[in-house]
């Protein structure tokens, strides 16, 4: 599988209010599991550490960066991190958060927090999903299957992704809520063989990826020369019934009559990912979709789209509340969790950050990334005034300019 062929290691690519009605109606996922200690397992696992060594854990996301950083080859590295073109879409994804502040609330009785929120039938922990990212497998041996452990161990959702390199059946083995994302290929029976395998496999949603006509320009894995996998792994879930591994296939010609088409061929809900501009938002729910994610592929597809937290508000208003909107894109902080709820975000996902966590400890680190969000995002709730997500709304929030 070559990686200009559909290699997306961010769905960051990767992060909307909370759902009520049906879909408040699925299984709780919390218990002893959300608050017991990391996946453990020497072909998993590591502790999560930064640069100072083993006594101290990471701190924060950026710390658990700088770990990733030195233990992954550079070309590699540069493929998770990088984006399209001058990568301004990459840095203007944290810069919209950085343009946000809270507005806080005082005197509110903040002592019995809850993080839960139900998406699309299922009761999750707290509003932050795993996103869709390639190539888990050049981050640790493990891969796919570490990532959906520490996930189930979250009590969080993992979107596993097309170009996941451990097949989906390994991946649910793991345990634990799973969504299928999914470039609808121009070979339409092999797409719908696909969706059945997801199906059987128990995914319980698929997310379609809509915005990747054609593939986006990435300098650092062209100066790289980055254009295969290494020997031993390839696309897992590309392989057909004869146990040829296709490879992934931008299609020019994705239009919404093949939504439509996807409608009829499955029963899952679906949601699509790449939404930033709200016309489509508007069609997207005349079409009969379930959800969106507010997705700029973490920047590495169109250099110079707009920054996904300051597409969301149009999103979330087009919408009109029919369906929930999601979000992916910059989220490194608890905070940054904050305000995209307040902006009208269902939830958000990360991606970079859950890579970062494998590569430096495996199952553990991806946890480890997880906890640090979950902790931050409770403490910044208790400080703003709110006891969940429900008591998030935009007058929270303001906008600053920043210099």
């Amino acid at each position: 599988m070559r990686p200009p062929n559909g290699a997306t290691p961010h769905g960051p690519a990767l992060d909307g209010p909370v759902l009520d009605g049906p879909a408040l109606d699925g299984p709780v996922l919390d218990g002893p599991a959300l608050d017991g200690p990391a996946l453990d397992g020497p072909a998993l696992d590591g502790p999560a550490l930064d640069d100072t060594g083993p006594d101290r854990p990471a701190l924060n996301l950026a710390e658990v960066a700088a770990g990733a950083r030195r233990r992954l080859d550079p070309a590699h590295w540069d493929f998770f991190a990088g984006g399209a073109g001058e990568e301004r879409t990459v840095r203007a994804n944290e810069a919209a958060f950085t343009r946000r502040v809270v507005v806080p609330r005082v005197l509110r009785d903040v002592r019995r927090r809850d993080l839960r929120v139900s998406l699309l039938g299922s009761r999750i922990s707290m509003p932050v999903l795993i996103a869709p990212t390639a190539f888990h497998r050049l981050a640790h041996p493990a891969g796919e299957v570490a990532t959906a452990r520490a996930a189930a161990g979250a009590g969080t959702i993992m979107v596993v992704s097309m170009a996941a390199t451990r097949p989906v059946e390994e991946i649910a083995a793991a345990g634990g809520p799973l969504w299928f994302q999914l470039y609808l290929q121009p070979d339409l029976d092999f797409t719908a063989s696909v969706v059945r395998r997801v199906e059987a496999a128990g995914c319980t949603a698929l997310v379609v990826t809509v915005d990747s006509p054609v593939f986006g320009r990435r300098e650092r894995d062209l100066r790289h020369r980055f254009v295969d996998l290494p020997p031993g792994l390839v696309c897992e879930n590309m392989r057909d019934a004869s146990g040829r591994v296709r490879e992934i296939g931008m299609d020019a010609g994705l239009d919404w009559a093949r939504i439509a088409w996807l409608r009829e061929v499955t029963t899952l809900p679906i949601l699509l990912k790449g939404v930033l501009h709200p016309a489509d938002a508007a069609l997207a729910v005349s079409y009969g979709v379930d959800g969106l994610l507010v997705s700029n592929h973490g920047g590495r597809q169109l250099d110079g789209a707009i920054a996904t937290l300051d597409a969301l508000p149009a999103v979330v208003a087009a919408v009109g509340g029919r369906l929930p909107v999601l979000l992916d894109g910059g989220v490194r902080r608890g905070t940054d969790v904050l305000v995209a709820l307040a902006l009208g975000a269902s939830a958000v996902l990360v991606g970079r950050p859950v890579l970062w966590g494998l590569a430096v400890g495996g199952a553990a680190g991806v946890r480890h990334v997880l906890d640090l969000l979950r902790a931050d995002l409770d403490r910044a709730l208790a400080l703003a005034g709110a006891t969940g997500p429900a008591d998030l709304h935009p007058d929270l929030v303001a906008t600053v300019a920043c210099g």
